[in-house]
C-alpha cells in the first residue's frame, strides 16, 4: 500500500499501524486517521503525537465548530442515547460523538466516570510526594502486563503517587525494580495466584517476594468475588488523589477498563473485558479491596460522653447509684 485510511481508529487495534508503517515508509506513503474520541487511549496519543510532529497534520472539530447539527437535534440525540444506555453512559457517548471529549468515560467503563470526577475535582494533579511509606498493589503477569500501583495512606483516603508496568518480566525482575524505586515500602499486596508454582520455577512468586522483602512486608489479597472487588474500587477511588504525571499510563487504563457489550442481546458482560486495560484495573481494585479497611480505621467515631453533661444526661440518677463504688467497712 501507498496510502492507508484507518476509520474509527480509537476502536481499532493499534498494532495495525505498527505492522503497516514500515511498508508505508518504504513506499514513501501516507496514513490518515479518522475517528472520534474514546477516552485517553491510543486515539488520544495518536492525536497528541500528530500535533507535536511538524511533518503531520492534526485537527479536532466539535459540532459547535462545524455547525452541521442544530441545538434541538443535539438535545434529541442526547435524550435517545441516555434512554438506550442510561444517563451516565448515554451522556458520555454523546459528548464523545459530538464534542470529541477525551475526558468522557467510555461507555460500559468500570470506573471511568469516577476517574473523570477525580479530574474535574482537581484530584488528578502533580503534587509533592511525601516520604511516607507506600503500600503496593499489583497484578502479576509474565506473558501479560504486570501493573503496579503505589499508595500512601492519608486521613480518610489515599494519595496514589506512582504507577509502573512491564511485560515479559518475572518475579525476580520486579523485586529488583521495586528495590530500586525511590519509595520506602511498607507492604506489597500480591494477587492470590502468586502462590502458584510452575514447572519453570522452583519457587512461587510469593515465595520469591517473601525471601526478598520478609514476611512482615508481603501479604496476599484475599480471594473474593470480582463484583465485590470492583465495588471496593468504586468506593475507594472517590477518596484518592492521583499524581497526574506519574500515574498517566495507569489512569489511561482505568479510563478504558470496560465491560464487553453484546449488541444482539443488549447486555454487558458479567466481568470486565480481559485486555490491556484490565491489568491496571485489576491491580487498582486489589489495592482498593484491602486498603479500604485502612480508610475505615482512620475514621475515629467518638464515643458518647456519659456522666455530667450540659443539657439532657445519658445517665440516670438510679444508674449512677448502682454503678458507684461502695465501701464494705462499717463505721
Amino acid at each position: 500500500p501507498v496510502g492507508v485510511v484507518y476509520s474509527e481508529w480509537s476502536l481499532a487495534n493499534p498494532m495495525a499501524h505498527a505492522y503497516l508503517s514500515p511498508i508505508l515508509r518504504e513506499n514513501k506513503g501516507w496514513a490518515l486517521w479518522i475517528y472520534t474520541a474514546r477516552g485517553y487511549n491510543h486515539g488520544f496519543s495518536t492525536y497528541e503525537a500528530a500535533k507535536n510532529n511538524p511533518n503531520a497534520f492534526a485537527q479536532l472539530l466539535t459540532v459547535e465548530q462545524t455547525g452541521v447539527i442544530s441545538t434541538a437535534e443535539l438535545q434529541e440525540d442526547r435524550a435517545e442515547k441516555m434512554a438506550l444506555f442510561g444517563p451516565e453512559g448515554g451522556d458520555a457517548l454523546w459528548r464523545q460523538e459530538w464534542f470529541n471529549d477525551w475526558s468522557a468515560a467510555n461507555m460500559h467503563a468500570v470506573i471511568g466516570a469516577a476517574v473523570e470526577r477525580a479530574e474535574k475535582s482537581g484530584r488528578i494533579t502533580d503534587f509533592d510526594v511525601s516520604d511516607e511509606p507506600v503500600e503496593i498493589s499489583c497484578d502479576l503477569g509474565f506473558r501479560d502486563t504486570t501493573s503496579v500501583w503505589f499508595w500512601q495512606a492519608k486521613h480518610g483516603g489515599f494519595d496514589v503517587v506512582d504507577y509502573d508496568q512491564g511485560i515479559g518480566m518475572d518475579a525476580d525482575d520486579w523485586i529488583d525494580r521495586l528495590r530500586a524505586s525511590p519509595y520506602r515500602i511498607k507492604r506489597i499486596w500480591l494477587p492470590h495466584d502468586a502462590r502458584i508454582k510452575t514447572f519453570q520455577s522452583k519457587h512461587s512468586a510469593m515465595e520469591r517476594f517473601l525471601m526478598a522483602f520478609g514476611a512482615d512486608r508481603i501479604a496476599i489479597v484475599p480471594m473474593g468475588k470480582i463484583p465485590d472487588r470492583i465495588n471496593a474500587a468504586r468506593r475507594v477511588i472517590e477518596r484518592v488523589r492521583f499524581h497526574g504525571t506519574n500515574c498517566e499510563e495507569g489512569l489511561a487504563g482505568l479510563r478504558s477498563w470496560s465491560y464487553r457489550w453484546d449488541e444482539e442481546k443488549r447486555i454487558r458482560s458479567k466481568e470486565p473485558e480481559h485486555d490491556w486495560a484490565s491489568h491496571p484495573g485489576d491491580a487498582f481494585s486489589y489495592g482498593a479491596q484491602v486498603l479500604e479497611e485502612v480508610i475505615k480505621a482512620a475514621v475515629v467515631v467518638p464515643l458518647p460522653i456519659r456522666g455530667v453533661t450540659v443539657g439532657q444526661s445519658a445517665v440516670s440518677l438510679d444508674e449512677m447509684w448502682r454503678t458507684a463504688p461502695r465501701s464494705t467497712r462499717r463505721i
